[in-house]
């Protein structure tokens, strides 16, 4: 629990899927690559050198986290940069061969809005519909694909709810077909064992920011013999895959950070679920109508999205901000606006249902007692919300 400054209520941060707190030893690691060691890698002379093995360090411990081979880590600017090269970048690279792609409606905007771009320019995309759990049916891929398909996208776990989904049998029917398949897993590193392989994927998104790296750099796994053009143009750098000097501060705080999940993985996903659950229940025990969106056993361990009946999110939101309650009504890459969670939306919850959902997601720092004051207040706020106040103490 943070401490809140004196006079204020303590502060508890529950919203670990917009954006985690950079670890300390991360800190550690990446300060030195903004002061003396501060080469750029393709240098040959001796400051070069001096940062070149650490990005090569860095790349070892993505790959060994994510369960690939080093040479097939691209370094991004982000998860939403590596999402876009996937999509456009393979889009571009096989135009000839046919102009058709297979999305999923609960993909994150970054996948959603490159397929909506390539629309405008004449590609065609198929969305597919999942079902009140969240989940995708499979076969509905299989279905979907024709002689024109040329890319196939879905996310490995949703941002919103969680809920995981079967990307294993996605990627065995795409490689069938000889299709490409694209799996964004942001949200899947360092919080379930991910091994690329096994998803069957030619390309998987990651970021450093949601496993306790820094914000601004993130990965884009490419198997070999994927055809995947740039999407920045420029320099060599990456095997020619993403123009432009590394962010070499950041590649290794990504490392680090990658080491320090891959150390902590399954004791860390088991507290956090226990504490998730913990959470879980004692909601819907203690207010009325609160129901669980998405499925209670696909899904990631620190995930709860739930929608309160009578309220409006964003309402509920502040009311929990006055309380040192930080949660999320939804993707922060679409806080702020007035439109209805998209993903809610195809698991088919009326407006009124997921207008008032809330995203809870835990990490590292979260504790029993953090748990026990949500548990304490929440109830409460949102009975004064109902009454059509803002939450706070009359």
């Amino acid at each position: 629990m943070s401490e809140a400054p004196a006079g204020t209520v303590p502060l508890i941060y529950l919203d670990h899927n917009a954006t985690t707190p950079t670890h300390p030893l991360v800190v550690e690691a990446l300060l030195p690559f903004l002061g003396e060691r501060f080469g750029n890698p393709s240098s040959i002379h001796w400051a070069g050198r001096a940062v070149k093995g650490a990005v090569e360090e860095a790349r070892e411990a993505v790959a060994e986290l994510a369960g690939c081979e080093p040479g097939e880590v691209v370094f991004t600017g982000s998860g939403s940069e590596a999402d876009n090269m996937a999509v456009k970048g393979v889009a571009s690279s096989l135009r000839k061969r046919g102009n058709h792609i297979i999305a999923t409606r609960v993909e994150h905007p970054a996948v959603a809005n490159s397929c909506r771009y390539l629309e405008h320019g004449g590609y065609e995309v198929t969305w597919l519909d999942v079902d009140r759990d969240g989940i995708l049916d499979p076969t509905r891929v299989e279905e979907a694909i024709t002689e024109r398909t040329i890319l196939v996208t879905a996310m490995y776990a949703n941002n919103e709810t969680g809920v995981l989904l079967p990307v294993a049998e996605i990627g065995e029917i795409a490689r069938r077909h000889r299709v490409p398949f694209h799996c964004d897993a942001v949200q899947a590193l360092g919080k379930v064992p991910l091994e690329f392989r096994a998803t069957g994927a030619s390309l998987m998104a990651l970021s450093a920011h949601k496993v306790y790296g820094p914000k601004g750099v993130g990965a884009l796994v490419i198997r070999r013999g994927t055809t995947c053009h740039p999407l920045v143009h420029g320099g060599s750098q990456e095997r020619n895959r993403r123009a432009g000097t590394e962010n070499v501060a950041g590649i290794v705080g990504f490392g680090q950070a990658c080491r320090l999940a891959r150390e902590s993985l399954a004791d860390e996903t088991a507290r956090v679920c226990r504490l998730r659950d913990r959470l879980e229940e004692g909601i819907l025990g203690r207010v009325p109508g609160a129901r669980v969106n998405g499925h209670r056993q696909f899904r990631l361990p620190n995930t709860s999205n739930i929608s309160f009946e009578g309220v409006t999110a964003d309402t509920l939101l502040m009311a929990l901000d006055l309380a040192g309650i930080a949660v999320s009504s939804g993707s922060a890459c679409s806080s702020g606006t007035l439109r209805h969670s998209p993903v809610l939306a195809a698991m088919g919850l009326s407006p009124q249902e997921a207008g008032g959902a809330v995203r809870f997601s835990l990490g590292l720092g979260n504790t029993d007692q953090e748990i026990d004051r949500v548990l304490t207040v929440l109830p409460e706020i949102v009975e004064r919300v109902k009454r059509g106040g803002d939450g706070r103490e009359a």
